[in-house]
């Protein structure tokens, strides 16, 4: 009564299997390494807020209250608004720099011999410094 036909596929049908299976393989690959990335993160760079910038060119003539740029080995940099909010906690390499604009600022720097600073666009001896390179920024310093 029933008989059930077992028709061979045809090379359309095993073309059209073939590329959903990729195209599901794909987007699970896809989905496990954006996923992989939102929860580890690209790197351990700490991206700051506020006035701070940091990039790779800099204008000489606008530096701020305060600009830090490094031009030795890697440095800790700790500046935060007087005694409030931190700006920055992070760890900077050569090259990069941050200028703030805010009124009043404390500075704290691992290698003060990595550094150069400028405070209201003069620049800013750290060998005055204590041993821990804190100092604080004041707009009309």
């Amino acid at each position: 009564m029933g008989r059930h036909r077992n028709d061979p596929r045809g090379t359309g049908q095993v073309l059209a299997i073939t590329g959903a299976v990729l195209v599901v393989l794909v987007l699970v690959v896809l989905g496990a390494f954006f996923l992989y990335r939102s929860v580890m993160g690209p790197g351990t760079a700490n991206m700051p807020e506020g006035d701070e910038v940091m990039a790779e060119a800099e204008d000489e003539e606008d530096l701020g209250t305060l600009h830090v740029r490094v031009t030795g080995s890697s440095t800790e940099i700790l500046v935060r608004v007087t005694g409030g909010e931190v700006l920055t906690d992070t760890s900077m390499s050569t090259g990069e720099y941050v200028t703030y604009d805010e009124p009043q600022l404390d500075v704290t720097i691992s290698e003060p011999d990595a550094v150069e600073v400028f405070v209201n666009g003069e620049p800013y001896d750290l060998d005055t410094e204590a041993e821990e390179y804190s100092f604080s920024v004041r707009p009309d310093d």
